[in-house]
């Protein structure tokens, strides 16, 4: 039973790296399933890899007004639907 108990937390510890690779993935609009398949198979290399490019996003000026027009033309078509 001890070694069980061993397995299954070490299956836990192993998951968290694909888990947290995924969410972080997901919620910059990439694929979870792709990115926690890459957490799989390369655990610290996709996770340096995805910090990589979430910051190539955020400091780059032109991807930030992209952003920004983005989130204006998503306001402005709500408020005309509602209008």
């Amino acid at each position: 039973m001890p070694l069980l108990d061993i397995i299954l937390m070490m299956a836990a510890g192993i998951s968290f790296i694909p888990i947290v690779t995924g969410y972080c993935a997901a919620s910059r609009g990439r694929s979870f399933w792709v990115w926690f398949a890459l957490g799989w198979l390369l655990p610290i290399v996709s996770f340096l890899l995805l910090f990589a490019l979430i910051a190539r996003d955020e400091l780059d000026p032109g991807r930030q007004l992209l952003r920004e027009a983005r989130q204006i033309l998503k306001e402005s078509e709500k408020k005309s639907i509602n209008s």
